[in-house]
């Protein structure tokens, strides 16, 4: 059974930081590639980017420059780092293992003054 958990989310002001972490269990996490997601209210889940196994990484043309990806094979972990927050990044952020059915539950982040 595969197990995605995201934490990390919470309410920054806008230009202000925050790290979503995603911890996978039940398979071999190093062999694959994962995707963050997110969705803002009345919209739909857009793809934010994705890191490969071997650590390549592509984003969203919306969030270039502000957001990383990175993985920890050892601790069963990717990680979005997002900078340089704005209003608009508001949503719901979901981790998942890229072309497989397994979401995680998603961790809300808003970004507000």
């Amino acid at each position: 059974q595969v197990q995605l958990v995201e934490s990390g989310g919470g309410l920054v002001q806008p230009g202000g930081s925050l790290r979503l972490s995603c911890t996978a269990s039940g398979r071999i996490f190093s062999i694959q590639p994962m995707a963050w997601y997110r969705q803002a209210p009345g919209k739909e889940r857009e793809l934010v980017g994705f890191i490969s196994a071997g650590g390549s990484t592509n984003y969203a043309d919306s969030i270039k420059g502000r957001f990383t990806i990175s993985r920890d094979n050892g601790k069963n972990t990717v990680y979005l780092q997002m900078n340089s927050l704005k209003p608009e990044d508001t949503a719901v952020y979901y981790c998942t293992i890229r072309g497989s059915p397994y979401w995680g539950q998603g961790t809300q982040v808003t970004v507000s003054s």
